[in-house]
């Protein structure tokens, strides 16, 4: 059985490769037993998906932020239509319950980031999320919800929450392992971690995979 690490290592091309934090994180997960086997291979989380599961009502649940860390195939993904994309393009998350992901992206210079494409459907959120992959570690220790609703990303927990009319409980024992292991500090807002959280259809959006994305008519 591979790990969640390697099912990820496999599916890059050999211009793109995993940032170190990112498997450190992988790496606390499995440690943490955080993963479920499923049909599509082996998912990782950040919290208990069982307990978030049991304990997940109409009003709040446990976890922090949820996100699925997994390995997105080829012939999985609708996102691949030319070879220029595919070339550039890799998906490693799952960010909302609409479909919305994440993903490795190669800018013009070679430069990976980390970026998000939203489902259409729900999120149009269309942008890099971090240049930085501890930087990305820090957006999903926030807390919100999820991370594909940019409508959100200038607000605090308590006001996300509030608007939302639903609570997420924190996820400590995650927040205190960023905290420790990089030495670093959780934000207050998305806004301190995403620059440009630009959307589809944005003309002259500053965002470079957002107008990357838009060039190459995904």
């Amino acid at each position: 059985m591979k790990s969640l690490c390697s099912q990820i290592e496999n599916i890059l091309p050999s211009t793109m490769h995993i940032p170190e934090p990112l498997k450190k994180l992988f790496k606390w997960i499995e440690i943490n037993n955080f993963c479920e086997e499923t049909e599509f291979g082996r998912i990782g989380y950040l919290y208990p998906i069982d307990k978030i599961r049991r304990e997940w009502s109409e009003s709040e649940r446990p976890g922090g932020t949820y996100i699925e860390f997994y390995a997105e195939q080829d012939s999985d993904s609708f996102y691949f239509v030319n070879d220029n994309i595919k070339n550039r393009l890799r998906i490693f998350a799952k960010t909302g319950g609409d479909g919305s992901v994440a993903g490795f992206w190669l800018d013009d210079d070679g430069n990976q980031k980390i970026v998000h494409i939203g489902s259409g459907s729900g999120s149009i959120l269309a942008c890099v999320l971090a240049d930085d992959p501890i930087d990305f570690l820090r957006l999903i220790a926030i807390g919100y919800d999820e991370i594909c609703w940019n409508e959100d990303f200038g607000l605090s927990l308590l006001d996300s929450f509030k608007k939302n009319e639903f609570t997420v409980k924190p996820n400590l024992k995650f927040q205190d392992w960023l905290v420790h292991e990089f030495n670093t500090t959780i934000p207050s807002t998305a806004l301190e971690v995403v620059k440009n959280p630009a959307e589809f259809g944005d003309e002259n959006s500053g965002d470079a995979f957002c107008d990357w994305l838009e060039a190459n008519d995904t």
